[in-house]
C-alpha cells in the first residue's frame, strides 16, 4: 500500500459524499482511505459504514468522540500506506492530486511535499515557493502566524515523519494541524514544495470551535516545548508569535487578556522583535485596537 489518506469525521454527513468522490475519482489506485469517526451523532458513523460496504479503498474505524487530533492519530496508527495524505471531509481532493504527489515524493525523496490549494470559491492559495526549502524558513514564517503553506492538508508526507507528532492536548481546538507542522520541522526533514494545486479547501463553513484563553495558554505550552531543542534560536520569534496571537483577542475586543496572560510579555520584549509588535504590546489594548484591527482589515483584502 502507498497511501494511506486519513479524514477524521465528527458531525459531517452533509459534506462526505461529495468528499469522498472526490477521492474515489482519482486517477490513482493505490490508496486506502481510513475514515475514523469520532463520536458523531449527526448519522455520518451510519454513512461512513455503508459507503464502505460499496468501496474497498475505504476503511472505518469508530471511536468515543476524542477530538481532531486524536482522531487524525487513530488514523495513523490503522494506516498501512508507506505515505499519509489528510483530508477533512468538508473538503476535496482535486483531480489528479494523489498521482502528482506519490510521483513528487518519489521522484525527490522528500520527507514531505507540500502543494498549493484553492479554494471553493476559485482562489488560489500559494506560497510561491519552489523546490527544496530550508525548515528554519518555514517554522519562522509559521511563527508569524503568516501561515503562507499548507501545514496539513495539500501535503503528502513520509509515514515516519509523523511519528509522535500528533501528541496536542485535547483543549487544543485551533491551529492544531500548525502544531503537528511545527512537531514535524523540528525534525528537520527534506521539504520540497511542488508547483500544482492539489486539494480544494471550503472556506467559511460553521463550527463550534473556540480559541479561548484556556486553549491559547496550552498552545503556546505546547509550543514552547516543541521548540525547547532550539530555544535560544526561536525565542525571540515565540514571544513575537505570542504578540501576534495577543492581537487577534484585541482585534476581537477582548481587552482582558492583557490583565490576565499577556502583561508579562511586556517584560519579555527585545530589540529583534519588530518594532510594531513592540508598540502594540506596549500600549492599552483600547488604543491598540484601531491599529491593529486596520491592519488585519487590509490583510483580509489582500488575501482576497
Amino acid at each position: 500500500m502507498e497511501i494511506s489518506i486519513v479524514i477524521p469525521v465528527y458531525n459531517k454527513a452533509a459534506y462526505l459524499e461529495h468528499c469522498l468522490a472526490s477521492i474515489f475519482r482519482q486517477d490513482y489506485d493505490d490508496y486506502e482511505i481510513v475514515a475514523v469517526d469520532d463520536g458523531s451523532t449527526d448519522g455520518s458513523a451510519a454513512l461512513c459504514d455503508s459507503l464502505a460496504a460499496g468501496n474497498p479503498h475505504l476503511r472505518v474505524v469508530h471511536q468515543p468522540n476524542a477530538g481532531v487530533t486524536a482522531a487524525r492519530r487513530r488514523g495513523v496508527e490503522t494506516a498501512r500506506g508507506r505515505y499519509i495524505v489528510f483530508v477533512d471531509p468538508d473538503d476535496e481532493l482535486l483531480p489528479g492530486a494523489l498521482a502528482a504527489q506519490h510521483q513528487a515524493i518519489e521522484r525527490t525523496g522528500a520527507d514531505e511535499v507540500i502543494a498549493p490549494y484553492c479554494t471553493q470559491h476559485g482562489r488560489l492559495r500559494d506560497s510561491g515557493w519552489r523546490g527544496w526549502v530550508d525548515t528554519d524558513v518555514l517554522i519562522a514564517d509559521l511563527l508569524k502566524t503568516h501561515n503562507s503553506f499548507a501545514v496539513l492538508w495539500s501535503v503528502i508526507f513520509k509515514r515516519q515523519l509523523l511519528e509522535d507528532c500528533l501528541g496536542a492536548p485535547r483543549v487544543i481546538v485551533e491551529r492544531e494541524d500548525i502544531l503537528m507542522q511545527f512537531k514535524c520541522l523540528m525534525k528537520k526533514p527534506k521539504v520540497y514544495f511542488a508547483h500544482r494545486p492539489a486539494y480544494c479547501y471550503h472556506e467559511g463553513l460553521p463550527n463550534d470551535r473556540v480559541e479561548d484563553l484556556a486553549m491559547v495558554k496550552a498552545y503556546d505550552q505546547e509550543l514552547k516545548a516543541t521548540l525547547s531543542p532550539q530555544w535560544e534560536r526561536w525565542k525571540s520569534a515565540y514571544v513575537g508569535h505570542q504578540i501576534k496571537v495577543y492581537e487577534k483577542f484585541v482585534d476581537k475586543r477582548q481587552f482582558h487578556v492583557l490583565r490576565d496572560y499577556y502583561k508579562p510579555l511586556r517584560r519579555q520584549l527585545s530589540s529583534d522583535i519588530p518594532l510594531q509588535d513592540r508598540i502594540v504590546i506596549m500600549l492599552p489594548p483600547p488604543v491598540a485596537y484601531p491599529l491593529v484591527h486596520c491592519y488585519k482589515q487590509l490583510r483580509r483584502l489582500l488575501l482576497r
